[in-house]
């Protein structure tokens, strides 16, 4: 049980579609204060903000940052402002990694733009190392709850070769072999790591698959 007014905090990277938000909307439920992290144009923005309100409506707190969660500065800015919101006992206790943000370029296009080594490591530092490099930040400020749990998104793209998936393929690989080293390294702070294969699933970022239709 928790003592009164302490709060178990939720981090969603990526949280403003998709896989990212549904967990946000049953995290909070289950009475966790949330913090989301996104990266949308303005005009996305109010749908965006009315997903937010309705988990607002349950979460015993809320913050949402629309910024780049793989750089760094922001990063830090981002942990800096959250902690400083926290009240005595506050602890993480959920980092959600749902980002989103690489190359689908095939690497062999005679009719346009092919990938380049740029596009992968792009990709790779998005949508893999950001999940260290989160971790890292947080734990180095003392923010984690004492069990926490560390949750990410990989595919089949990660064994399996598909047409303009090959910088995705990339960082799934680098997120689960990540993954692994975060449950076994930070073991001794009670934190928990697992990177999960859902399966298709229908959202905007899998939509942009080529493909994806088939």
């Amino acid at each position: 049980m928790n003592e009164p007014n302490v709060k178990n905090w939720a981090i969603i990277l990526g949280g403003s579609r998709g896989l990212g938000l549904a967990t946000a909307h049953k995290l909070s439920e289950d009475g966790y204060a949330i913090c989301i992290v996104h990266r949308d144009r303005r005009a996305d923005l109010p749908e965006i903000d009315n997903q937010f309100a309705k988990i607002k409506k349950r979460a015993p707190a809320f913050y949402s940052f629309n910024a780049d969660a793989v750089n760094p500065q922001k990063r830090k800015e981002i942990i800096q402002q959250l902690k400083s919101g926290f009240t005595e006992g506050d602890r993480l206790k959920v980092l959600v990694h749902s980002i989103a943000k690489g190359s689908l370029k095939p690497m062999y296009n005679p009719h346009g733009e092919a990938l380049s080594a740029e596009d992968i490591e792009i990709t790779f530092r998005a949508m893999a190392l950001s999940l260290y490099e989160w971790v890292q930040n947080l734990v180095s400020e003392n923010m984690n709850h004492p069990d926490m749990r560390v949750i990410s998104f990989t595919s089949e793209g990660n064994t399996k070769a598909m047409p303009g998936y090959g910088a995705v393929s990339v960082a799934k690989v680098a997120l689960e072999a990540l993954t692994r080293s975060i449950a076994l390294e930070f073991a001794p702070l009670g934190i928990r790591a697992n990177c999960i294969q859902a399966g298709v699933t229908n959202t905007s970022s899998f939509n942009m698959i080529p493909g994806s239709e088939r």
